[in-house]
């Protein structure tokens, strides 16, 4: 048995750290078999050697964490668990302290894994992106507040949001309203992020002004679409001949970012995916990126992410099977 202790020199950092009635704690306590006090900014773990480094590096990296504005959570202590399981924990020093925007309620957003980090940085670097991951992993959320930074420093004139009205499990037709009210649904998870972010009236002010607009891909068809920051999302459930389709209406300052979950095709199975496709077509092309989140990205529910793992483990299995 041995005993370690960390100075935070923080008070506020310790309670963020052990969380209400000791809930955060009691995951590492659990994690690494270690018993985890505090006396007043320190925190001294105690237990075998190995629990013990490792415990410290998962505490260290939480700190971080907190310093860099994150909340202390389940989510995130997992996080921290995965990444000191890789030995990859000083990534974390590589978080950005910067938030991309500020919602209306003054929430800040921001990167909250390495993932998403990387995926930030590299719509910044480049003038097409694709985020491709399970759901969860902020790959829509992220890049409508990127658009929307953009939309606010005046270095895109519009913001185009759009996805594929592709059907999971419920015809378009035996829904009720004409065909805008056919299609909101499809477009709700993209309302709802320029709703949290830019406020309901001045995204009503700025749609019918024509500066947003959220529509179905085929609406894109015949365009072309200069000095916008445009999304493309739920790209798994394009065909080919949709993707290149809206790959081309790219034009001058613009900026594209593809989103979608190729596990998630809704797509007949006689038609391929455009997203699978365009992985392969553009690899390798200057000013195109290709971003791969995996379950540890996942910002969700931790049963999202054991769902997402289930999930593999049962496709592998029967890909096995199959050999």
């Amino acid at each position: 048995m041995i005993e370690k202790v960390i100075d935070t020199q923080s008070l506020d950092a310790v309670l963020n750290i052990f969380g209400n009635f000791d809930e955060n704690v009691n995951l590492i306590q659990k994690e690494y078999n270690v018993v985890v006090l505090n006396r007043g900014t320190d925190i001294k773990i105690t237990g075998d050697e190995e629990n013990v480094f490792k415990a410290c590096e998962a505490i260290k990296s939480l700190l971080l964490l907190n310093e860099k504005g994150s909340n202390i959570n389940e989510q995130s202590i997992r996080y921290v668990f995965s990444l000191v399981r890789e030995g990859t924990q000083r990534e974390l020093e590589n978080l950005s302290d910067d938030g991309i925007c500020v919602t209306t309620s003054g929430k800040i957003v921001r990167p909250k894994t390495i993932g998403q980090k990387k995926y930030v940085d590299e719509i910044k670097k480049n003038t097409i992106v694709l985020g491709v991951g399970p759901a969860g992993t902020g790959k829509t959320y992220l890049a409508v507040a990127m658009a929307v930074k953009s939309f606010r420093a005046h270095e895109v004139n519009r913001i185009i949001l759009t996805r594929p009205a592709v059907e999971a499990g419920e015809k378009l037709g035996f829904l009720p309203g004409d065909l805008q009210n056919k299609v909101d649904p499809y477009l709700r998870p993209l309302y709802d992020a320029l709703f949290e972010m830019l406020g309901s009236e001045t995204f009503i002010r700025q749609q019918e002004r024509g500066l947003i607009e959220v529509a179905p891909l085929a609406y894109m068809r015949g365009r072309t679409l200069d000095d916008a920051f445009i999304i493309l999302d739920e790209a798994q459930n394009t065909t080919p001949e949709q993707m290149k389709m809206f790959l081309t209406r790219l034009g001058f300052n613009s900026k594209i970012v593809i989103t979608g979950d190729i596990t998630q095709i809704d797509l007949p199975e006689t038609k391929k995916s455009g997203l699978i496709q365009a992985m392969k077509v553009l690899k390798g092309i200057d000013d195109i990126y290709i971003n791969r989140f995996s379950e540890k990205d996942v910002v969700r529910h931790k049963l999202v992410q054991d769902i997402i793992k289930a999930y593999e483990k049962y496709s592998n299995e029967r890909k096995g099977t199959r050999q």
